[in-house]
């Protein structure tokens, strides 16, 4: 009878947890081959399922320990570039059709009908505020007509979606709306005071997915004074913008503060401005990573720091004439052109005895080309044959000193650098090297 009773009572449970699916179209379908479902929690993504796509058709029957939340598709590599987020509940049968040229749309599922709906509505409404400010109109009859339009839709779609998942971004997107006619600086200036109001950044479910970590960007990279006129006060607000961003995510998951900072680093590093990609890694991004044991993402980003444009090239030493010799010491020059090469590379013994002939007649430019090797023996030989190179070597190959610090991954690489040895350019051939140092 006990056994009868635990029987009925699993299957009972098992029999109320909902199992949906997530399918779709995908155009143009030869393009699209495989799709993989990941779970989006706190501290990254979860691996969830995955499937085929064929003629452009796929179907993921969910898991049913799948929890309720966003889930992230991707379709291709890299996976941070190509992928879907849909909202799913564990009740709807979510479908979409996504098209490279028209994007996504959703034909099944009120959840993400209701998302998309919302932002691209509100989204609208607010892009014909800013345009209001932009193009100096005064009509307040116009500006209240937009006042109200952001409010209506924004209490409207809160009162309307309670209890869903999409609800909770819906009310966490609410943003400051002037109760009467503001200037630009006056409303830019509320609108950033009140910009942490609503987004309810300890909620697990808002910390899984892109919503908060682009808000955070748009505060730290928008939300700035009118006054700004130099490059150094523009760094300096924008820093200032992440010392309140890092204040209010302080005690939130590990993953999730490294993600939040990762992508301020990498929008600050899009826009030129290494001075807050470097405050950022030293003071929050390298803390939060190493406490999250991701020694791998601090180690690429000293990498990218070490060798972006501008940056000065770690030295490479070697022996000449029974001489040491240092790039950092070398005489002066117009540039330096640095060759990572193998003596049992094909590419490299194709390339480098071109490369060679042509740089002949460069009298303002040295060549440091360094040997990647597990022995010197061929490396003698075939380094003797390009006699105005500068030669080091580097025993161990992949695993050698020279091949970490400077990120070799394949043979032969370039680094064009400037007469102060700072990072120029990192051509992809030999050509390209002769083009580059030509223009």
């Amino acid at each position: 009878m006990r056994i009868f009773i635990r029987f009925c009572i699993l299957f009972i449970t098992i029999g109320i947890q909902a199992q949906g699916t997530i399918s779709g179209n995908f155009s143009p379908a030869k393009d699209f081959k495989w799709l993989i479902a990941y779970e989006l929690t706190p501290n990254g993504e979860r691996y969830s399922k995955d499937t085929a796509v064929k003629d452009g058709a796929f179907s993921l029957e969910m898991p049913i320990t799948a929890q309720a939340g966003m889930y992230r598709l991707v379709y291709a590599v890299p996976q941070d570039e190509f992928y879907i987020d849909v909202i799913y509940d564990k009740k709807e049968h979510v479908k979409f059709n996504f098209d490279l040229q028209d994007g996504l749309t959703i034909t099944k599922s009120v959840e993400n009908k209701w998302y998309n709906e919302y932002f691209s509505k509100i989204t609208v409404a607010q892009d014909r505020l800013l345009e209001y400010y932009e193009l100096g109109k005064e009509s307040k009859k116009e500006y209240m007509a937009i006042l109200n339009e952001l409010k209506t839709l924004q209490t409207t779609y809160e009162e309307n979606h309670v209890n869903t998942i999409a609800h909770k971004f819906i009310k966490a997107n609410r943003s400051y709306i002037p109760s009467d006619f503001e200037n630009l600086e006056t409303f830019l200036k509320n609108k950033k005071q009140h910009h942490f109001d609503h987004l309810a950044i300890k909620d697990p479910l808002l910390q899984s997915s892109n919503f908060l970590t682009d808000k955070f960007s748009s505060y730290v990279f928008s939300a700035l004074p009118v006054t700004i006129t130099t490059k150094d006060q523009l760094i300096s607000e924008v820093i200032k913008n992440v010392k309140v961003t890092a204040e209010k995510i302080v005690n939130t998951p590990l993953g999730f503060q490294v993600r939040s900072f990762h992508q301020l680093w990498k929008i600050a590093g899009a826009n030129g401005m290494v001075e807050v990609q470097d405050y950022i890694f030293k003071n929050h991004l390298k803390k939060a990573a190493l406490a999250n044991k991701d020694q791998k993402l601090v180690d690429e980003i000293e990498m990218a720091s070490r060798l972006r444009k501008g940056a000065v090239s770690p030295n490479i030493t070697w022996e000449a004439n029974g001489k040491k010799q240092s790039l950092l010491t070398m005489e002066p020059a117009a540039n330096y052109l640095l060759v990572f090469w193998s003596s049992t590379c094909s590419h490299c013994l194709k390339e480098l005895p071109a490369l060679h002939k042509e740089l002949e007649d460069y009298e303002n430019l040295k060549v440091i080309a360094v040997g990647l090797e597990d022995d010197a023996v061929n490396w003698k030989k075939v380094s003797a044959t390009l006699p105005s190179f500068n030669h080091a070597i580097a025993l161990g190959k992949w695993e050698s000193d020279y091949a970490k610090t400077f990120g070799i991954q394949s043979t032969p690489t370039y680094f064009i650098l400037d007469s102060e040895k700072r990072f120029l350019s990192k051509p992809e051939s030999d050509k390209e090297v002769v083009e580059q140092l030509e223009n």
